[in-house]
């Protein structure tokens, strides 16, 4: 029953119906991702782990979900001059592969110190790169100048109500999978993933918890929670490059109103988090994709009482587009 009275009674960018329109659009496009356990994990958690594996997404992560969504959203005459967008990786190479797909232009954006393997996925995909400094003033400024360059449709990462709706279907699918799911814990950056899951998973069942994970070193969401307003920070630093972004005025509403607590992890607990998922799962998880493993092994949680009754624990291992090298060097520090 969707019956959540605080969901539906104020306006998000997306709802339920939205997400589940999306899901009608996209899911002959998408892999409907599997749902892993470890009885290792859930012993060294004393939880029982639920892992949707969204590494094993077309494109490597989560991102193509609301990427396809918003693509084949478009109508045939907005579609034919194609997309444009700015992101670090994933979501520059999902926009590139549902361009793809779709038979349209894509014109990517991408900061100068993106990982070079999410940059060859974009390059794979057809996506057409253009080169902006690290600062988000550089990648708009850019995405801004081809916009008008090109009369392409400008696709946020996750400021955007159809990618926001094509991210919700992960809780279409993880709360079909595995229905004892109390708590979903979620990376979180700009907010698209956690305010899809979010929105369809407390439509779906008002009772449950939705909880963030995020590095110390890139810690906005936590401070603008803390504040009650949208907090940016002058620099990050994270080994997690898929969350450096800021929420926006489409995700904060959700994230203020529907996640019950940010969960702060340092990027050793996000090494070692990536470590178990190779080790015990046999699984590559970029580090942006491991810190829900982090948060639910974290003393933050694993030693607060308001969260000793979340027993099965759902968490979204959001991408597996992991740079190796850069790995290898985390590893070996």
């Amino acid at each position: 029953m969707e019956a959540n009275d605080h969901v539906s009674s104020k306006k998000y960018a997306a709802d339920i119906s939205s997400i589940r329109e999306a899901q009608e659009r996209i899911s002959s496009l998408i892999h409907r991702t599997p749902v892993l356990s470890s009885e290792t994990l859930n012993s060294i958690s004393g939880r029982k782990l639920h892992f949707k594996c969204e590494c094993f997404q077309k494109g490597g992560a989560f991102k193509f979900r609301g990427a396809c969504n918003a693509v084949f959203s478009l109508a045939n005459d907005q579609a034919t001059k194609g997309v444009v967008t700015h992101s670090s990786g994933n979501h520059a190479a999902a926009l590139s592969l549902a361009a793809k797909l779709r038979g349209i232009p894509a014109y990517i954006v991408i900061p100068k110190n993106a990982p070079k393997c999410k940059v060859e996925n974009v390059v794979r995909y057809g996506g057409q790169v253009f080169w902006s400094e690290v600062t988000m003033q550089s990648r708009e400024e850019m995405a801004a100048k081809v916009l008008q360059d090109t009369g392409a449709i400008l696709i946020h990462p996750f400021n955007d109500g159809r990618i926001i709706s094509g991210q919700g279907t992960i809780s279409l699918e993880l709360l079909e999978q595995a229905p004892e799911i109390d708590t979903i814990i979620v990376p979180i950056s700009g907010g698209g993933l956690i305010s899809g899951v979010a929105l369809a998973a407390k439509s779906i069942n008002p009772a449950i918890r939705i909880l963030a994970a995020e590095p110390k070193g890139a810690d906005d969401a936590a401070r603008s929670k803390a504040a009650d307003r949208i907090v940016t920070l002058p620099e990050t630093t994270t080994i997690a490059d898929g969350l450096r972004a800021f929420l926006g005025n489409l995700t904060w509403p959700v994230v203020r109103d529907l996640v019950d607590d940010i969960i702060l992890v340092s990027d050793k607990e996000i090494v070692d988090a990536m470590r178990l998922c190779y080790e015990i799962l046999k699984v590559a998880v970029e580090p942006s994709g491991a810190v829900g493993l982090a948060a639910v092994l974290s003393d933050g949680f694993k030693k607060n009482p308001a969260w000793k009754d979340c027993n099965n624990v759902g968490i979204i291992l959001s991408g597996g587009n992991v740079d190796l090298g850069v790995l290898w060097d985390a590893l070996n520090k």
